[in-house]
């Protein structure tokens, strides 16, 4: 149905607050770089009106902090554009700061904790290798 694939990768040793909110702010950045993804909005039958919500699936796995650094360098070898969280960003409290103590860190030192990808299946799919469905 999709010639595409939405994937979203989390460090498997997260808190179950972490994995939620890296979650949230993974999927921000997907749809900030497609927002076409978006489709209508809801209405029930009251007639209440509700956010419009993503047209595709996305898929959520977890993978240990080795896997999720070899996830981080083969989406960076293909360049394709991802959403990335890493560790230091839970001790910010908003955009700013996040983008500050990201800038700080390289690939090789990156405590990357989840990262988000929207691009072609096979190639998502590529990247993915060795992380698992959440649990």
């Amino acid at each position: 149905m999709f010639d595409t694939k939405i994937a979203i990768v989390l460090r498997n040793n997260l808190a179950t607050w972490q994995k939620l909110n890296v979650t949230a702010f993974l999927m921000s950045g997907i749809v900030g770089q497609s927002p076409q993804i978006i489709g209508e909005a809801y209405r029930d039958r009251a007639g209440n009106l509700f956010n419009a919500l993503s047209i595709q699936p996305v898929i959520v796995l977890a993978a240990d902090e080795a896997a999720i650094a070899t996830i981080h360098r083969r989406a960076l070898e293909r360049e394709v554009p991802a959403s990335v969280f890493i560790e230091e960003m839970f001790a910010t409290g908003h955009d700013v700061a996040n983008r500050a103590v990201f800038a700080e860190y390289a690939p090789e030192d990156a405590k990357v904790v989840g990262i988000a990808l929207r691009t072609e299946k096979k190639i998502v799919d590529k990247i993915m290798k060795g992380a698992t469905p959440h649990p």
